[in-house]
């Protein structure tokens, strides 16, 4: 007899094997670990109020992406709205992590150098760490495939300047 998944099932395996990037963006666009956690739940928010409206035109991860990078530039503009998370399981940015200490002060200085760019230049930068092709950083940002290669061209050399300067 096949097992069957529930849609909060499906939803959390999705959401447990791409926190890494719901965790990017959540550090890339706060200032505070308390931030950090609220917006890991609002984008988890999100990606859950609109589970059933993606209809597979695009990979899993771009629309990821674009539901995690449009709440994180429009969250904070909207301080005074209180999201209701009692929707959903109980997801908690501590358990996803980094456990090597060593590993999260590089993780850490890295943050802290992205952070120092623009908002559109964070998410060039952090969509390339995660290997996407730049068609798919594009189709993202609304910019040309050309134009988001020339944009992370540039944001390389003045990431390696900003780590040497920071280190």
């Amino acid at each position: 007899m096949p097992t069957v998944i529930t849609k909060e099932q499906e939803f959390a395996k999705l959401i447990k094997d791409n926190q890494g990037l719901i965790i990017k963006i959540s550090r890339l666009y706060t200032n505070s670990l308390e931030d950090e956690e609220d917006l890991f739940q609002e984008i988890v928010l999100q990606l859950w109020r609109s589970y059933d409206t993606f209809k597979g035109g695009s990979k899993i991860s771009t629309w990821m992406y674009r539901v995690a990078l449009n709440t994180a530039i429009t969250l904070f503009r909207k301080k005074t709205r209180s999201p209701k998370t009692d929707e959903l399981m109980d997801f908690h940015y501590n358990d996803y992590l980094e456990d090597d200490e060593e590993k999260q002060q590089q993780i850490t200085l890295l943050y802290k150098v992205i952070k120092m760019l623009p908002k559109v230049e964070r998410a060039i930068v952090m969509m390339y760490l995660d290997d996407l092709p730049y068609r798919d950083i594009s189709e993202n940002l609304g910019i040309s495939e050309v134009n988001a290669r020339v944009k992370m061209n540039r944001l390389k050399k003045r990431l390696k300047e900003l780590m040497e300067k920071h280190a």
